[in-house]
């Protein structure tokens, strides 16, 4: 009962139902029919015999040569009876002709009926266990009736040899439909299989196996999904871990700094000074916590699709003059130099706030990526449909295949042999420019880079916030 539920088996089934079912049509429909329009085809034939020795009785009187010579003509028995008396109904055989069935032919209802109503009449009549195509035809002064017969026996015998040979060629075919079928259906299956083996691995988290069909087929483009799917999550999980790994240290190290200066501040004999410095250097710790959290956050909220976002009309130039404002110092510290090109008013729909998150993002990135002395610009645009505002620097650029990661979660960039960031930055600035209908694209080359925060123009009301 087991082997019926599976795939194989239920194909296998399927086909050899198939099968049955055609060949059943052909033995129930096309053979009956086969053997009607042979006994009808027998029948038409002796109806045109008795119509023509019938015309000729108008000519010439019957007589056996007359009957013998449409029966060889023919192949058939042709026998003529003179109607005595039409009440009772009253007939005697005067010729005859051919060779066939013997005896009671006065009581033949095929020329009693013709007989009976002066019209040609026809049918199958069995007589000792054979079947005969008859046809009687009166003749034209009413005196005479032409009886034709012949065996159908051998029509019958061809058709029963086409069932027999239907019946054997039924039995082969449906032998071949369930060994073919199941044989491949059972292949089909074992790719199904496969696919299912291939899902329990990648289930159980195992990633290192790929799945491979190489059959252009629906089953193949599905396994192919499904290896670039065990791919994805592979990367993701490779991520993850990293991430792991890398938020622990994040999270680690300004933990044991808080903790060694929590315990040098209980030394009294610190001076002032010291317990100060410990102080500021604490403060930088916290807010490099906050800061990791808030990231952690940002992103928990938007997997959950239930970070707010506004939409409303937002000065994109402002945004870029508090963002210089914002890193001056930061700038002066690095040795970097930040400025501003505004073109006009740009005002496109937005969150201010995120707008805020995103271009503190970017100008970090250019902050951390590029040496002392470089400059950032942050620039504002405007076209009729959408606003931008990028941020952009003259240091060494960013290569093609990290430009290829920049965007995706825990991806780290090195500065200086180092990974630096939590790689959650850029991840989450993308996310939050697609939340408001926009976008962030990456520009980089030997001397320029540019991150371009593209969103829509504001015109008329705006929208409603989403979530």
């Amino acid at each position: 009962m087991r082997h019926l539920q599976t795939v194989g088996a239920r194909l296998a089934l399927a086909l050899l139902l198939v099968v049955a079912a055609v060949l059943a049509f052909v033995y129930l429909i096309v053979v009956p029919s086969l053997e009607d329009r042979l006994v009808d085809s027998r029948t038409d034939q002796v109806a045109t015999v008795a119509r023509r020795a019938a015309d000729q009785l108008s000519v010439d009187p019957p007589t056996n040569e007359l009957a013998a010579g449409f029966a060889s003509a023919s192949n058939t028995r042709v026998i003529i009876f003179e109607i005595i008396d039409r009440d009772p109904l009253t007939l005697v055989e005067i010729a005859e002709g051919g060779a066939g069935f013997v005896g009671g032919i006065e009581d033949d209802p095929v020329a009693q009926q013709a007989a009976r109503t002066l019209l040609p009449a026809q049918g199958v009549v069995t007589r000792a266990d054979l079947e005969f195509a008859e046809a009687g035809h009166p003749s034209a002064d009413a005196k005479y009736v032409v009886l034709v017969a012949s065996s159908i026996e051998d029509s019958l015998d061809s058709v029963a040899l086409v069932k027999r040979r239907l019946l054997i060629s039924t039995l082969f075919a449906l032998a071949a439909a369930l060994l073919l079928g199941y044989g491949g259906a059972r292949l089909f299956a074992r790719r199904i299989r496969r696919l299912e083996q291939g899902a329990e691995r990648i289930a159980s988290g195992k990633f290192d196996e790929p799945i491979v069909d190489t059959s252009p087929d629906e089953l193949g483009q599905l396994a192919r999904s499904f290896d670039r799917m065990r791919q994805r999550l592979a990367g993701l999980e490779h991520a993850r871990r990293e991430f792991i790994a890398n938020a622990s240290h994040e999270l680690r190290t300004p933990l044991f700094s808080l903790a060694g200066h929590l315990e040098l501040l209980t030394d009294e004999d610190l001076d002032d000074s010291t317990k100060r410095e410990f102080l500021v250097r604490m403060r930088e710790q916290v807010e490099r916590l906050t800061k990791l959290a808030g990231e952690l956050l940002d992103l928990s909220r938007l997997d959950a699709g239930r970070l707010r976002v506004e939409r409303e009309p937002v000065d994109l130039t402002r945004i870029a003059e508090t963002l210089v404002e914002e890193f001056d110092a930061l700038a002066q510290a690095t040795g970097h130099r930040i400025e501003h090109e505004v073109d006009g008013s740009a005002t496109g729909l937005g969150d201010e706030q995120r707008i805020l998150q995103v271009g503190r993002a970017l100008v970090e990135n250019a902050f951390r990526h590029t040496p002392s002395g470089t400059k950032v610009r942050v620039r504002t645009s405007h076209s009729r449909e959408q606003v931008v505002l990028a941020v952009e620097d003259d240091g060494p650029g960013i290569g093609s295949e990290a430009a290829t990661h920049v965007f995706e979660r825990f991806y780290r960039g090195d500065t200086g042999g180092r990974a630096s960031g939590s790689g959650l930055g850029l991840a989450i600035a993308r996310e939050l420019a697609e939340a408001m209908q926009g976008d962030i694209e990456l520009a980089s080359k030997p001397g320029r880079t540019v991150f371009t925060l593209s969103l829509p123009a504001a015109s008329g009301t705006a929208p409603p916030a989403l979530e």
